[in-house]
């Protein structure tokens, strides 16, 4: 038999913990090691970092990343561990440099490679960073052509894992359930601590007695404080067993990996560069302590088209959030924002946007001042800085003496800080020119698939039968189902899955789009799309625009959508009292 290929994660974004690369290669046996560096908004901090420095070489790349190679570097070298890294960003080919010449340094005999191609900026003007999703298959030339190290600019998450994969096993792009099943364990891998207990919405049942204080209040448990980060073992077919290293904390069990399967995807099909993965076949089965077979999956042609993110800047942005404390908070939030937006009425310049948030945060009778405390949150937007700057905190701080009983503030407003716009843009897959780049200079050529096929909604399968009608209880959704919710542009998903039989059935025909609309009030005017994966007794929802303009826009309180599913979960509705 075929040994699998053991393929470890080490940073889910920009920022991750440091010391998972030596944790990693120290913690038990692997293959290949990965790292998730990108996102949108990563691409936008590393475009300005571009404009900022158009003369530094060394810009536009994830600088944590050489920095941790400084300490691991020779680790995986001593240990036979491949490195394989997003963390070019805008720049691939000036951190595959930068790593020869830390490794000469070092003393170490590491080839490095990288992949180009991706960047599409020249063709947007407009844009600050503009580049296509590549694929899995540059991944694997560069590693067929000898590299310990590849780099990589804008490549698919997942690519991550399918590229090492498919360079091991021989797989070529006719091999789609094979890819298939890669893309969706390097799906679980991408986010790294998110498949081993991380933003779980079960966390709470890894407290325990053992974990009181000596006062009987409970703390955080063990097994969560410090996750490891996690691996996957690919075989041939394309089956793979995610877990972690022996002894790591952290839990990988059916609700950890089907979290991640659901996180920022939407609907059954799930499209990529070299493969479309049907989420809809994917199939999960405990393989032992914190081991998850996944199986089953089903591979289709690729869209002809590739994704491109564009990033631009989109004006400038400030706030202010006011305090309000004690009694009449509904008065006091009506009269300084009367007072505010006659003043922003009466400047040569009123902001383009402005919005008007009050958080009820305050509770009666409150034993604290904060407890005590609700808070207004306005916003302003406009193309121009001192529109929402010197306009700004001129209007607000003139009021301190002049308004609500109580007024204070956070902190005054500032200057007015640039932020960014995310939108997708499609291109024929053959309108990118796909680039190995070996240690040695010779460039590879990845050619586009031969074979496509333009994306269409599946069928929807047909649903369990109901439960028959009984005694219901009201009570949190979030006592039967799990959630995790996400961002991709302007849109959010939101994955809800349950765990057993019966509270599939109950959910199935329960959570329609109407009722999610309905629960979640903010989404009430806009489309929501629900998509279902029985074998996961899961629905997926997508809801469209309610992050406006994307991450960096931050256009509403939780700008990523990170907590819209924990939101969800703590709705009350009438649950059957045999959930329950």
């Amino acid at each position: 038999m075929t040994a699998p290929l053991r393929i470890g994660n080490a940073s889910g974004f920009y920022g991750d913990r440091f010391d998972a690369m030596r944790e990693m290669l120290t913690g038990g046996e692997l293959d290949v090691l990965t790292g998730d560096y990108l996102a949108e908004l990563t691409m936008l901090i590393l475009g300005r970092d571009r404009l900022a420095n158009p003369k530094d070489p060394s810009v536009g790349y994830a600088r944590t990343f050489l920095r941790q190679l400084e300490e691991c570097l020779g680790l995986a070298h001593e240990r036979g561990v491949r490195i394989v890294a997003n963390a070019g960003g805008l720049n691939p080919a000036g951190l595959a440099a930068d790593v020869r010449k830390l490794a000469a340094r070092l003393g170490i005999p590491a080839r490095v490679a990288h992949v180009e191609g991706d960047d599409l900026t020249a063709d947007h003007p407009n844009s600050l960073a503009a580049h296509a999703y590549l694929g899995a298959f540059g991944i694997a030339a560069c590693l067929r052509g000898g590299a310990d190290v590849v780099v990589t600019g804008r490549v698919t998450d997942a690519a991550l894992v399918a590229g090492p994969a498919a360079a091991h096993f021989g797989w070529g792009p006719g091999d789609r359930d094979q890819l298939a099943g890669a893309v969706v364990a390097g799906h679980v891998l991408e986010c790294g601590t998110q498949a081993t207990g991380g933003n779980y919405a079960f966390f709470a049942e890894h407290l325990d007695a053992e974990h009181m204080d000596g006062e009987g209040v409970r703390q955080a448990p063990r097994v969560l404080r410090h996750p490891g980060f996690p691996l996957a073992e690919i075989h041939p077919d394309g089956t793979s067993v995610i877990t972690k290293h022996p002894g790591t904390g952290g839990i990988v069990d059916l609700g950890t990996v089907t979290a991640q399967l659901l996180y920022e995807t939407q609907g059954a099909r799930y499209a990529g560069p070299d493969v479309t993965a049907r989420l809809d076949t994917v199939r999960l089965t405990e393989d032992g302590p914190d081991r998850v077979r996944i199986h089953g999956v089903r591979g289709e042609a690729p869209p002809p088209t590739l994704k491109v993110g564009l990033n631009r800047l989109g004006g400038f942005r400030n706030e202010v959030t006011f305090v309000l404390t004690g009694l009449d908070i509904e008065h006091k939030a009506a009269l300084v924002r009367d007072q505010l937006e006659t003043a922003l009425q009466a400047a040569k310049t009123r902001p383009a946007d402005v919005s008007w948030t009050l958080a009820r945060t305050d509770r009666p009778d409150a034993p604290t001042e904060e407890t005590a405390s609700a808070l207004l949150r306005l916003v302003v937007r406009d193309p121009d800085q001192h529109t929402v700057g010197r306009t700004l905190s001129g209007a607000a701080v003139e009021l301190a003496l002049a308004s609500y009983p109580g007024f204070h503030v956070l902190a005054p407003p500032g200057k007015g800080a640039p932020y960014g716009v995310f939108e997708a843009e499609y291109v024929p897959q053959d309108a990118v020119s796909h680039v190995a780049v070996l240690d040695d200079g010779r460039r590879i050529p990845v050619p586009p698939p031969h074979d496509t096929l333009v994306l269409a909604k599946p069928p929807e399968p047909p649903l369990p039968d109901p439960l028959p009608p009984g005694p219901v209880r009201r009570a949190p959704l979030g006592l039967l189902a799990g959630a995790r919710s996400g961002d991709k542009g302007g849109d959010a998903n939101v994955g809800v899955w349950a765990r057993t039989d019966d509270a599939w059935r109950w959910l199935a025909h329960t959570l329609t789009a109407d009722l999610f609309r309905e629960l979640l009030p903010e989404t009430a005017e806009l489309t929501v799309v629900r998509h279902t994966l029985p074998h996961l007794r899961a629905l997926n929802f997508t809801v469209e625009g309610i992050l406006g303009e994307g991450v960096a826009a931050q256009h509403r309180f939780d700008p990523q959508a990170k907590a819209l599913g924990e939101w969800l979960r703590s709705r009350h509705l009438d649950i059957p009292e045999t959930l329950l």
